[in-house]
């Protein structure tokens, strides 16, 4: 016959202790002392006890457990087309590690945020996980039918990088600030023909990075054409596209600015085969930054996005509101871009 599972009750038994205390010493509550807890957990260990999440979320306890929803057409298509989903390596590195150093665990989920079957898909990831926080990636972050099925169930949740206020708690970079640094820092290289792939307009970050740049441009006398935007999709394709483009123009651009790595890299590819070089006819500025831009010929140009760093502190946030009880604050939490110069932009040509 096959031996029975350990319940809880033999842990308390084993460790002769109430099941009260076991509960507390798994569920990482206060006032336990250190000697209870050691005897509690190496119960737990000889026993090979394993608490049953639904059992746990049930008894209104811990799930220990956070999930991240991601957009699976997306997140398919990068994995299909084998250009890889940095932005969702870097978030995931973050959040996991958060999480593992504070005995969680993370899973990751996709959704598809066009379907009409939209709030059922939520529905059954909540009930059946039942976890202690969500994490929302763009554009998610912004989807009304997602946000209400958190709010309905009264499921923490933050959302990451996103511009959009008052929808709940939010860890966001300031995508003006990065667009407005990158124009300015083409501006300072002598250029006045400067060229934008744009990323998805589904995405409120590419429409403020539109009209950050466009600003910037006006600020210093400067109007940015509407020849000058290129409409893309963070695709490898959309950076050749939006390059032939921009460099077909009468007075093609003296410098792009490509809203992601991806687009930026197609930019490379296109002056490599029309024999332009940069930076010395053509500066190129990247968001993300990647590997792949550090290791290009020549290195790009590149505002870093903290992907990590964001997705750290939405984790902070959720196991910081499980343990403590309290809801989490609708507040915003700013974490700071960097722009990294190297070889790809340069003065402007004469």
């Amino acid at each position: 016959m096959a031996k029975r599972p350990a319940t809880i009750i033999h842990v308390a038994e084993k460790a002769r202790v109430s099941v009260k205390t076991v509960s507390r010493v798994l569920n990482n509550e206060p006032n336990v002392t250190p000697d209870l807890k050691a005897r509690v957990l190496e119960a737990v260990q000889k026993l090979g006890y394993s608490p049953s999440k639904a059992a746990r979320a049930m008894a209104g306890s811990r799930s220990y457990l956070l999930v991240a929803i991601n957009d699976r057409r997306l997140t398919i298509d990068n994995w299909r087309s084998e250009r890889g989903n940095e932005w969702i390596d870097q978030m995931l590195y973050g959040a996991m590690l958060r999480c593992e150093q504070s005995g969680y665990h993370l899973m990751f989920e996709l959704v598809d945020r066009e379907s009409d079957d939209l709030e059922r898909q939520i529905t059954s990831v909540l009930s059946s996980l039942q976890p202690d926080g969500v994490i929302l990636t763009p554009p998610n972050c912004e989807n009304p039918v997602i946000l209400g099925a958190l709010k309905k169930r009264n499921i923490p949740f933050v959302r990451l990088n996103t511009p959009v206020r008052g929808q709940g708690p939010r860890v966001y970079m300031d995508d003006r600030a990065a667009a407005r640094q990158a124009t300015k820092h083409l501006l300072g290289l002598g250029h006045r023909r400067i060229g934008l792939i744009a990323g998805d307009y589904r995405f409120s970050s590419s429409i403020q990075r539109v009209e950050s740049y466009a600003e910037t441009l006006a600020g210093a006398g400067i109007e940015a054409r509407d020849d000058w935007i290129y409409k893309g999709d963070f695709t490898f394709e959309a950076g050749v596209a939006g390059a032939n483009a921009l460099l077909d123009l009468a007075e093609p651009p003296t410098a792009i600015l490509a809203s992601n790595d991806q687009m930026a890299l197609g930019v490379v590819s296109v002056a490599q085969a029309r024999g332009v070089p940069v930076p010395d006819q053509l500066s190129i500025i990247s968001f993300d930054d990647t590997i792949g831009v550090r290791l290009s010929v020549p290195s790009l140009t590149a505002v870093r996005q903290p992907v990590a760093r964001m997705a750290e502190t939405a984790t902070d946030m959720l196991i910081n509101a499980s343990a403590s009880g309290e809801k989490l604050s609708s507040s915003s939490t700013l974490v700071p871009f960097e722009l990294i110069v190297r070889a790809s932009t340069g003065r402007a040509p004469a």
